[in-house]
């Protein structure tokens, strides 16, 4: 079975000695340029994907709009992808021991962001790469389902747990 990155993996191109990429970075992070009006009630985050030649040549690489894709939640839905404020790879070239990174904002509901799915397609030397996937989260809700009524189902565990490992950390209890 194929198992995706975990977010901060580097994943190296065998057809592109010494060509590998990365998405890393993935936080809450505001736009620079500002909100986009279709994100309203939409938490932000950002993701960097950062392409390195450990080889010794260069490589024309192109990381544009439609390249990147972001999945969020458990159902994998699409995320709001903020193209005016993204900065993407155009035609660059990577010479040996040069990196180059992409800064994508995207934004989703913010329970959504304990599972994020980025998934890369590189064009290197006008070729089309393999499509690579990392998954992570963002933890910035977690604290939401601590914080969750012990009467849903799925706060209750999360509840007992917590509640037991107080109870284990406090001095004089059994």
């Amino acid at each position: 079975m194929y198992e995706p990155n975990v977010v901060g993996d580097w994943q190296e191109y065998e057809e592109h000695a010494g060509l590998r990429v990365r998405v890393h970075r993935l936080e809450a992070a505001e736009p620079p340029r500002g909100r986009d009006d279709a994100a309203a009630g939409l938490a932000y985050f950002s993701v960097r994907v950062t392409v390195e030649n450990r080889g010794a040549r260069h490589h024309g690489i192109h990381l544009e709009d439609g390249q990147i894709d972001v999945r969020v939640g458990p159902d994998g839905e699409g995320a709001f992808i903020d193209w005016r404020n993204s900065q993407f790879i155009e035609g660059f070239d990577v010479y040996p021991l040069r990196r180059a990174t992409a800064v994508l904002y995207a934004a989703a509901p913010e329970a959504a962001l304990t599972h994020v799915d980025v998934q890369v397609q590189l064009r290197v030397d006008d070729e089309w790469t393999d499509r690579r996937l990392w998954a992570g989260g963002i933890g910035a809700v977690e604290s939401t389902t601590a914080a969750a009524p012990s009467g849903t189902c799925q706060g209750s565990l999360a509840h007992q747990v917590s509640a037991f490992l107080r109870d284990q950390a406090e001095p004089g209890s059994a």
